[in-house]
């Protein structure tokens, strides 16, 4: 009897760590599939009003109105832009035209054998927002006409009405990115699979803002500001979480956590906006 006693302790043991084994393994591929699962996305809501885009439609959304700030454009400007950019590109930096204009390129299809600058210029995202409103406000009156009416007279589209499908998108994520509508934008995403740099931050701020009073301490870049202009940046840094590994954004008594619910009340200061990327994996 002892010995099979003896036998029996080993034989135990083993289940037992196979049965850890087993529940660590399960929840490691919970986690797993748990993240995923996450179906990620952007969304801008204003009032009760909710519109969604992709996390890669979100970026270039927040380029295109980050240069409208930058000029000190009106939201307008910017919402006229997103529905054009939607319309002619799913706002997708695409490399090709179609029939009607097969030298067609870029955010917002524009043809260099129409005037709009070189193949490789209207590739640029940048360039391509400002050729946009640079014509837009030679238009007259443009702020108060429809979004379809300023949108065609720029554009001169085979299918003029087409914008009009993309006006309340528009005018949403103008609104949240502009800033006009604090705690508006908000991604869901899943963990970051590297580190950030803020210095990469920073360099794509300056781009589309211009200069920033900026200042960058371990993973978290601070920067000056305050109002809308503050949530236009803060807006930003979301919609660009994905991409540049941000973690956590806070602004004016609210902060945004990657993988929380949403902009939280918090200790935020009014005057600053702090964005922080993924550490180091060794830190």
């Amino acid at each position: 009897m002892a010995r099979k006693r003896g036998l029996r302790r080993p034989v135990v043991l083993l289940l037992t760590l196979a049965l850890v084994g087993g529940a660590v393994y399960t929840a490691v591929s919970f986690l797993q599939r748990s993240e995923t699962l996450v179906s990620e996305r952007c969304t801008a809501v204003v009032g009760s009003q909710t519109a969604e885009l992709a996390t890669d439609q979100a970026v270039n959304a927040s380029l295109i109105t980050a240069v409208a700030v930058q000029r000190g454009l009106p939201p307008r400007a910017a919402s006229i832009a997103l529905a054009t950019a939607m319309q002619e590109s799913k706002l997708r930096n695409i490399s090709h035209g179609d029939k009607a204009g097969p030298d067609s390129r870029g955010l917002f299809q524009q043809r260099p054998s129409q005037g709009w600058g070189t193949e490789a210029q209207i590739m640029d995202p940048y360039y391509a927002a400002n050729a946009f409103y640079d014509a837009l406000v030679k238009v007259p009156g443009y702020e108060s006409l429809e979004i379809t009416d300023a949108a065609q007279r720029v554009q001169r589209s085979a299918y003029p009405d087409a914008y009009a499908q993309h006006e309340e998108m528009g005018r949403y994520f103008a609104s949240g990115l502009t800033g006009q509508s604090p705690e508006a934008v908000n991604c869901t995403l899943r963990s970051p699979d590297a580190p950030g740099d803020p210095a990469r931050v920073a360099a794509e701020l300056s781009q589309a803002y211009g200069a920033l009073d900026t200042t960058a301490e371990a993973q978290t870049l601070t920067i000056e500001a305050s109002g809308a202009r503050a949530w236009s940046v803060a807006h930003w840094a979301v919609a660009n979480a994905k991409g540049l590994a941000v973690i956590n954004v806070e602004v004016a008594g609210r902060s945004w956590s990657r993988g929380g619910d949403g902009w939280q009340v918090s200790n935020a200061a009014d005057s600053q906006v702090r964005i922080t990327v993924s550490p180091p994996i060794d830190s």
